[in-house]
């Protein structure tokens, strides 16, 4: 799976699609000015949480696909994360489900460029594979 941005979003459950929105939104807006900004493509988020309406909600009202992925794509990421949460390990035996997500759908070569943030029941975080582009800069 190698996406240039990846969106690892993670909620409590019932957490609506509006909060899910502003959150990745504001997140976005955190992204560094230095850097390449790459259009993001995907939500992805643990399997988990597929039955989740505010996930639908949101991505589709950010126009983004929603993936889904393997508890052990999470875990191979974790790793590479910077934040654990306690809740998110007895759960779902991950001690990240939004940063370990932008991770694993990042791929094998993203890092964090946004870390983990919250409200309202809502965590989300940014990771991309940017070695292909700033190769290309002067």
């Amino acid at each position: 799976m190698s996406h240039l941005v990846a969106i690892g979003v993670g909620c409590r459950r019932n957490c609506s699609g509006a909060v899910l929105t502003q959150l990745v939104s504001r997140t976005l807006a955190s992204w560094p000015p230095d850097l390449p900004r790459p259009l993001p493509r995907s939500l992805f988020t643990i399997e988990d949480k597929r039955g989740e309406v505010g996930l639908h909600e949101a991505a589709q009202a950010l126009g983004m696909d929603l993936v889904f992925l393997r508890r052990e794509a999470l875990a191979e990421a974790m790793p590479r994360t910077q934040t654990r949460s306690a809740r998110a390990q007895a759960l779902f035996g991950v001690g990240s489900v939004a940063e370990a997500s932008a991770l694993a759908g990042g791929g094998p070569n993203a890092t964090l460029i946004v870390p983990r943030t919250s409200d309202n029941d809502a965590t989300c975080a940014i990771a991309a594979d940017l070695s292909h582009l700033l190769d290309r800069q002067p």
